[in-house]
């Protein structure tokens, strides 16, 4: 490895304070790179070099990001967006021909959560407590005439991020309508309990999970949470230890779950740093720190469940000029 630390951050977006929070973190021991393939992604330019690069879908496009790892002597990659974890992983042995770490969970692993129904499947195969969830329309039906589900549910994308194209269904016709429209739709049952998200981190070279940081979810917008509050409860704490366990998920994800009647129902894992992410950093769990101990060599102690319950976070606009 290189004496620097230079990590590239992949499809930054939004994600400005991904971006800080890491130059914060490495103060000076490496660059923090950045890539998007609109200029005007604001992330672009807190990193302390950028590029604009081809569409994730293009054929050139990962030529060009293993040219920018060659050029600015990379040490670590990451994406900031679901489609993009799958190329990550799947091309792990080429970026560590390079000497490049990849920072994502195996392809095996990041595909199950990608494919909604089939990480239903898995959670259900594995006796975990999850949302009902049916891929057609006759499974569903059986299910409604023997009492199991009823309206509203909730009909999504199999595959898809950012809550595009979810919505919320009353009746047997509206329902009808989607699946005449579109292929690959799933149906899951509407929870009326709390909403709830953690991050979670777990260690690149111990394999241990070194924190969890749950909070119940205030408000969303776009798929991401935009206020939310901490908490803990340990029975939580040892159900996610043992999913993450099972699951073979590696570096910092993003568990959604809900609560509902002193029970917690897993719903879907994004294996990357979530939306709702600088609600854990800023209050002390620096998941930032946890990666670079972990590229110097060095495994992190576990520390889960020490911060402080009750903390809100709030986000807001900011205006960047170009």
């Amino acid at each position: 490895m290189n004496n620097e630390i230079n990590i590239l951050i992949l499809s930054c977006g939004t994600r400005n304070k991904i971006v800080e929070y890491f130059k914060e973190t490495l103060d000076g021991r490496g660059k923090i790179i950045a890539t998007d393939c609109n200029d005007l992604a604001p992330a672009l330019y807190e990193a302390d070099e950028y590029y604009i690069v081809p569409r994730i879908t293009e054929d050139n496009y990962l030529d060009k990001i293993f040219d920018i790892c060659k050029k600015e002597k990379i040490s670590a990659v990451l994406s900031l967006i679901d489609p993009e974890l799958s190329i990550l992983a799947k091309e792990k042995k080429k970026f560590l021909e390079i000497g490049v770490k990849p920072l994502v969970s195996d392809y095996e692993v990041v595909e199950n959560c990608y494919n909604k129904y089939d990480f239903y499947q898995t959670l259900k195969a594995k006796d975990f407590p999850t949302v009902e969830t049916f891929n057609n329309l006759d499974d569903f039906n059986s299910a409604k005439k023997l009492g199991k589900i009823d309206f509203p549910v909730f009909v999504k994308p199999v595959q898809g991020s950012a809550s595009i194209d979810i919505n919320k269904v009353n009746n047997q016709a509206e329902l009808e309508v989607l699946f005449a429209k579109h292929d690959d739709l799933i149906v899951q049952e509407f929870m009326s309990g709390q909403e709830c998200g953690a991050d979670i981190y777990i260690d690149f070279i111990s394999g241990k999970v070194i924190q969890i940081y749950t909070k119940e979810k205030i408000l969303m917008r776009a798929g991401e949470t935009d206020k939310s509050v901490s908490f803990e409860n340990k029975k939580l704490f040892e159900l996610l230890e043992k999913f993450v366990k099972c699951q073979a998920y590696i570096g910092a994800i993003d568990v959604d779950f809900f609560e509902k009647d002193g029970e917690y129902y897993i719903s879907e894992v994004n294996p990357r740093f979530g939306g709702g992410y600088p609600h854990t950093h800023e209050a002390g769990c620096n998941y930032m720190e946890y990666i670079i101990n972990n590229l110097l060599g060095l495994s992190n102690k576990s520390v889960i469940g020490e911060y402080e319950v009750g903390t809100y976070m709030m986000k807001y606009n900011e205006i960047m000029m170009k």
